[in-house]
């Protein structure tokens, strides 16, 4: 059962990445803690951007986000986790201040950075991070 329901989540994100790749647009996913565990799993190279609303900086740093998300698409996936709506995993990824951007490695923590920092820091470190991507 558990090899079939494998096969199944591979096929389904193997066409979502088939149709991201056809139309060119791939999004930024939102990240939520009750699904953290299976996006860990399903996406190798992910980063995470810890972000809310009322944050100024967190808005200079989305734009950033959304362009590397197309630049890097079918080899590095970017979400957003709004740390408001959830406020226990950004505990537990030690968010004490955002906009918060968390590497993850084969669901593994790899790096991280805090501030608003311009998008070619952020390339930069995406492709330290991910070197084969």
């Amino acid at each position: 059962m558990d090899d079939e329901l494998s096969r199944i989540r591979e096929k389904r994100l193997q066409e979502i990445k088939d149709k991201m790749a056809a139309t060119g647009n791939v999004e930024v996913i939102r990240i939520d803690q009750a699904h953290i565990a299976e996006i860990l799993k399903m996406h190798p190279a992910l980063v995470i951007d810890f972000w809310a609303e009322w944050c100024g900086p967190c808005r200079r740093v989305a734009p950033a986000i959304e362009e590397l998300a197309q630049e890097f698409a079918g080899k590095v996936t970017f979400g957003k986790c709004n740390t408001d709506e959830n406020q226990r995993f950004a505990m537990e990824m030690n968010c004490s201040a955002i906009p918060n951007i968390v590497f993850f490695s084969h669901g593994k923590m790899v790096d991280r950075i805090i501030g608003a920092y311009p998008k070619e820091a952020i390339r930069q470190k995406v492709m330290s991070n991910f070197p084969a991507r």
